[in-house]
C-alpha cells in the first residue's frame, strides 16, 4: 500500500511538472540553451531591429516631450522655433558623442560602464543607479502617455479606466519580455513603421506650406521675440526657454539605450551600433523638432481630455477630409509608446546585471533564465514601474517632471569619462583633438543642462528623483560592503585551507596517503559526490569536513561543478569557452589532489543558467554509476541569518537538496561558518 502511494505521488508530481512546463512554454515560449549553435546570432539584432527596439524610446517621446516643452512656453509660442532648433541640435551632439563611446566600448558602453572604467567604480555606480531610475520612469511615462493617446479619442467618461488600462499594458509588456529579446521586438515592426509614416506626413503637411513664407515667418518671429524680451526681460526669456527645454528632457533618454544595448546587436557590433545611432538621431531630431514647429504653424491649443498631438492630427485630418487618419495616428502612438517601454525592459535589467556582476547589486540580478533573459531584472523593473504609475496616478506631466535630472546626470558622467580618456591618450592618439572636442561639447552641454534642470525642477518634484536615486546609491554601497566583507572572510578561509593542504608524502588524520591510486573506480565502493564552485575555500572546506567526519569511509570522489552562464558571461562564444576551460581546470585540481592521496576521483561539469537543473542531471548520472553514493553540498552560514543575507546570497544547496530528495538521493548540507 505504501509503495503504491509512493508511486502514485511520483506520478502526480511528474504530471504537475509536465503541466507547469506546458504552461511556461505557452506563456514564455520554448527554452533556449546558451550553448546552442548560433544562439548569439539568433538573439542578436540588426540595425533596423535595434532602431525599433532601442531607438523607439527617443522617437516615441515625441508623444509627450514636445507637448510638455511647448506648453511650458506659457503662451510665448514665438520661442518655439528656438526650442525646436535646440532640441534637434542636442540630439545630434549627444548622438555624435555616444558614437565615440560605441567605438570605445563595443560590447556595451552605457554611462555605468564608461564612468566605472574611465573615472572610478563608485562614480559608475552612481551613474548606474541614475540609469535604473530613468529606465523605470521610461516604462512608466511611456505606458501612461500611450494610455493618454488612446483615451484622447474616447469619451471623457471613460477616463476612469485609463489607469487600469496602463497596469494591463505593463503586465503584458513584462510577460512579453520574459519570452526573450527578439520575440518582444518582432511583432512591433509594423507599428513602428506606421508611427513614423503618419508623423512624417503630419510634420511635412504643417511645415512645407510655410517654407515659401520663410522671410515673413522670420520677420514675424523676430517681432514677437522682441515683444517677449520687452515684456519679460532677456533673463526672463532665457528662463522660459530653459524651463521648456527641461520639460522635454525625457526626449534624449533613448540615446543612452543604444550604447547600453550593444550586447544585443549583430556582429560587427560597432558598425551596427553606429547605424542604429544614426537612424535614431535623424528620426528623433526630425520628429521631436518637427512637432514643436507643427504646433506653432498650425496654432495648436490644448483641449480637455486630448493631447496636443491629438489636436494636431485632427487639424491635419480636416485637410484630408476624414478622421480615419487620426485614429490610425493615435493608435500608432499608443502602440509605439509600448515599444518605448521596451527600452526600459532592455536597458534596466542590463544595468542591474552589470552592477550585480560587479557586486553593487544582489547577485541574483545577473542570473539568466531558461529563456536567456535576466528574469529578476525584468520583474523588478515591472514592479517598480507599477509602483510609480500608482503613485503618480498615471499623470504624464508629473512623470516628466521626475525625468530629466537623471538623464543629464548620466550623460554628463559619460562625457566626462570620455574627455578624461582622450586627454590621457593625447600623446598616443593622433586624432585626439577632434575626439575630445566632440565629447567636450557634449560634456559642456549636458552639465549645463543638468545644473539648470536641478534648479528649475527641484521644487516641481525633481527632489523626489534625487531622493530615490540617493536611496538606491546608499543601497548599492551597503550591498558592495557586504559582498566585500564576505569575500575577505572566504579568502581568509581559502588561504588557511590551501596552506594546510597535505603533500602526497605526508600522512595526516584526515587523508590516508596511498602509493598506488586505483586507475578505475570500484562501482560498488562508497562514493562521495561533492558539489563545488571552483577550487576555493568553500569546496576544500566541504572536502576536508567529509574526510574528517567519515575517515576512510569513501573510496571514490566525484566532484560536480556547474559553469553558470550569467549576464556577465553571455556576451559571445569566446566568453562561454573561457568559462568551460576554467571549470575544467578547477575540477582537475580536485582530481589531482585526491588521486595523489590514493583515492579514485573524477569531475563532472555542465554549463547552463539553472544550477539546480544541471546538478540534478549530473547527480543522476553519477548515482547510476555508483549506487552506494551520498551527495554533499556546502552552505555558507552567517553569524546573523536575516532576510538581507537571504536576498544577497543564493541558497542553492537547499534547492538542490529538495530536488535530489525527490529522486531518492541522500543529500548532506555541510555548514561553512564565515
Amino acid at each position: 500500500m505504501s509503495r503504491w502511494l509512493t508511486k502514485n505521488d511520483e506520478s502526480m508530481e511528474k504530471e504537475a511538472a509536465s503541466i507547469k512546463e506546458r504552461f511556461n512554454r505557452l506563456i514564455l515560449g520554448r527554452e533556449r540553451s546558451p550553448t546552442e549553435p548560433g544562439i548569439f546570432r539568433k538573439l542578436s539584432l540588426v540595425a533596423l531591429m535595434a532602431w525599433i527596439g532601442l531607438g523607439s524610446d527617443g522617437v516615441s517621446s515625441s508623444c509627450y516631450g514636445p507637448q510638455e516643452a511647448f506648453l511650458a512656453l506659457g503662451g510665448h509660442y514665438s520661442l518655439a522655433i528656438i526650442l525646436a532648433l535646440l532640441t534637434a541640435l542636442t540630439v545630434f551632439i549627444i548622438s555624435a558623442s555616444y558614437m565615440q563611446i560605441i567605438e570605445t566600448f563595443p560590447t556595451g558602453g552605457g554611462s555605468y560602464l564608461v564612468a566605472s572604467k574611465l573615472l572610478a567604480p563608485p562614480v559608475g555606480m552612481v551613474a548606474g543607479c541614475a540609469l535604473i531610475v530613468d529606465y523605470v520612469l521610461t516604462i512608466a511615462v511611456s505606458i501612461a502617455s500611450g494610455s493618454d493617446a488612446v483615451f484622447s479619442f474616447l469619451p471623457l467618461v471613460w477616463q476612469n479606466y485609463k489607469l487600469p488600462a496602463s497596469f494591463a499594458i505593463l503586465i503584458f509588456m513584462t510577460v512579453l519580455n520574459l519570452r526573450g529579446v527578439k520575440e518582444s521586438i518582432r511583432p512591433l515592426v509594423p507599428i513602428f513603421i506606421i508611427f513614423i509614416l503618419t508623423h512624417v506626413v503630419v510634420i511635412l503637411y504643417a511645415i512645407l506650406p510655410h517654407i515659401s513664407d520663410a522671410p515673413l515667418l522670420i520677420e514675424r518671429t523676430t517681432v514677437e521675440l522682441r515683444g517677449s524680451v520687452s515684456q519679460l526681460g532677456l533673463w526672463g526669456v532665457f528662463f522660459i526657454i530653459l524651463h521648456a527645454y527641461s520639460m522635454g528632457g525625457g526626449t534624449y533618454t533613448g540615446i543612452e539605450a543604444v550604447s547600453n544595448g550593444m550586447p544585443f546587436l549583430r556582429e560587427p557590433r560597432v558598425e551596427t551600433g553606429k547605424k542604429t545611432m544614426l537612424y535614431m538621431a535623424v528620426s528623433l531630431a526630425f520628429v521631436a523638432g518637427g512637432l514643436i514647429l507643427s504646433y506653432l504653424f498650425l496654432q495648436v491649443a490644448p483641449q480637455a481630455g486630448k493631447t496636443l498631438n491629438a489636436v494636431l492630427f485632427e487639424r491635419v485630418a480636416q485637410g484630408f477630409g476624414g478622421h480615419g487618419f487620426v485614429m490610425v495616428a493615435l493608435i500608432s502612438e499608443a502602440l509605439i509608446l509600448v515599444v518605448a517601454a521596451q527600452t526600459g525592459f532592455l536597458g534596466g535589467p542590463t544595468i542591474l546585471s552589470n552592477m550585480a556582476v560587479d557586486g553593487w547589486m544582489p547577485s541574483r540580478f545577473s542570473v539568466l533564465s531558461d529563456h536567456l533573459v535576466t528574469q529578476n531584472g525584468i520583474l523588478i523593473m515591472g514592479i517598480a514601474s507599477a509602483v510609480i504609475l500608482w503613485i503618480s496616478g498615471g499623470s504624464v506631466r508629473f512623470l516628466v517632471v521626475l525625468y530629466s535630472i537623471n538623464v543629464f546626470l548620466t550623460f554628463s558622467l559619460s562625457q566626462l569619462g570620455m574627455v578624461v580618456r582622450w586627454w590621457k591618450l593625447r600623446r598616443r592618439y593622433p586624432k585626439w583633438g577632434r575626439k575630445i572636442m566632440i565629447n567636450g561639447i557634449g560634456l559642456f552641454l549636458t552639465t549645463f543642462l543638468l545644473i539648470s534642470v536641478i534648479i528649475v525642477k527641484f521644487h516641481e518634484g525633481g527632489w523626489l528623483t534625487l531622493v530615490i536615486t540617493t536611496s538606491l546609491v546608499t543601497l548599492s554601497i551597503f550591498v558592495k560592503h557586504h559582498y566585500a566583507q564576505t569575500g575577505r572572510l572566504l579568502k581568509r578561509l581559502e588561504l588557511l585551507l590551501t596552506g594546510a593542504l597535505p603533500k602526497p608524502a605526508e600522512t595526516v588524520p584526515a587523508v590516508q596517503v596511498r602509493k598506488a591510486p586505483p586507475e578505475k573506480a570500484t562501482a560498488t565502493a562508497n562514493t562521495a559526490i561533492i558539489m563545488v564552485n571552483g577550487f576555493s575555500g568553500v569546496g576544500l572546506h566541504s572536502l576536508f569536513t567529509i574526510l574528517r567526519i567519515f575517515p576512510d569511509h569513501f573510496k571514490n570522489f566525484v566532484f560536480i561543478q556547474i559553469g553558470v552562464i550569467d549576464a556577465g558571461r553571455f556576451k559571445g562564444v569566446e566568453e562561454i569557452e573561457n568559462l568551460r576551460q576554467t571549470v575544467i581546470g578547477d575540477l582537475a585540481k580536485y582530481e589531482e589532489l585526491m588521486r595523489s592521496h590514493g583515492y579514485y576521483a573524477e569531475g563532472l561539469f555542465a554549463l547552463g543558467t539553472d544550477v539546480v537543473d544541471e546538478v540534478e542531471k549530473l547527480a543522476s548520472q553519477a548515482v547510476k554509476r555508483f549506487p552506494s553514493s551520498v551527495f554533499f553540498a556546502g552552505q555558507l552560514v552567517f553569524p546573523r541569518d536575516s532576510m538581507v543575507t537571504r536576498i544577497l546570497h543564493n541558497y542553492t544547496s537547499f534547492a538542490v537538496q529538495r530536488r535530489l530528495y525527490q529522486g531518492g538521493i541522500p543529500v548532506f548540507i555541510l555548514p561553512i561558518r564565515v
